[in-house]
């Protein structure tokens, strides 16, 4: 396991890169986000949700998010309508995840059984943004709310002792929100809001 402290502005590339090779190993990790800590993997990688899953001690049922550089590459995952366009593109980057249903480029472990939906993010957040684009690909990952606890963690030393031991490396920066992200669900046609959070929900009033 490795701690880095990596610049919150302007991440190292050597750090970025780093991490990037873990995840592409099929490891996972610990990043700051603009909504607290997460953990993180890629894609496709059934080992690497399964530890997640250990982790935070969640069920099959639990639903998992992909966290994108991009609109682009969001698009690429997910079928956005016009309607979801407008609003997505107005409101990211930012700590809003949509749910929305997936294109055959997700996995099918990574996908709501029932519904064959995922929730995808577009981060507000430096660090988070940097390794996403130096990936290339969307990650997955789930915010880092311990077993019994209702909020996540966003202080870096506290994630490092916490579970700097459950992941292959803790990138300690600031976080943007200590606040969960507002979960907007499109599935039905209609945006709706599933979970206020941290985003603003004035677009919809």
């Amino acid at each position: 396991m490795a701690y880095i402290e990596i610049h919150p502005e302007n991440p190292q590339v050597r750090f970025v890169n780093q991490a990037v090779a873990l995840l592409q190993d099929g490891g996972v990790i610990a990043l700051p986000t603009d909504s607290g800590y997460a953990v993180a993997t890629t894609m496709g990688n059934k080992d690497g949700l399964d530890r997640i899953r250990q982790i935070r001690d969640l069920d099959e049922k639990h639903n998992f998010s992909l966290l994108c550089h991009n609109f682009s590459q969001l698009g690429h995952i997910v079928i956005v309508d016009n309607k979801a366009f407008r609003t997505i593109k107005a409101l990211t980057p930012g700590p809003y995840t949509f749910i929305l249903r997936g294109t055959k480029e997700v996995p099918r472990q990574t996908l709501n059984k029932k519904k064959q939906t995922v929730g995808v993010r577009i981060p507000d957040h430096k660090i988070t943004q940097a390794i996403v684009e130096a990936l290339g690909e969307p990650m997955l990952c789930s915010t880092l709310i311990m077993p019994g606890e209702d909020e996540a963690l966003w202080d870096p030393e506290v994630v490092n002792e916490r579970v700097g031991h459950l992941v292959d490396m803790v990138l300690g920066g600031p976080v943007g929100n200590a606040g969960a992200t507002t979960v907007i669900d499109f599935t039905s046609g209609s945006p709706e809001i599933v979970r206020p959070g941290a985003g603003s929900t004035d677009l919809f009033d």
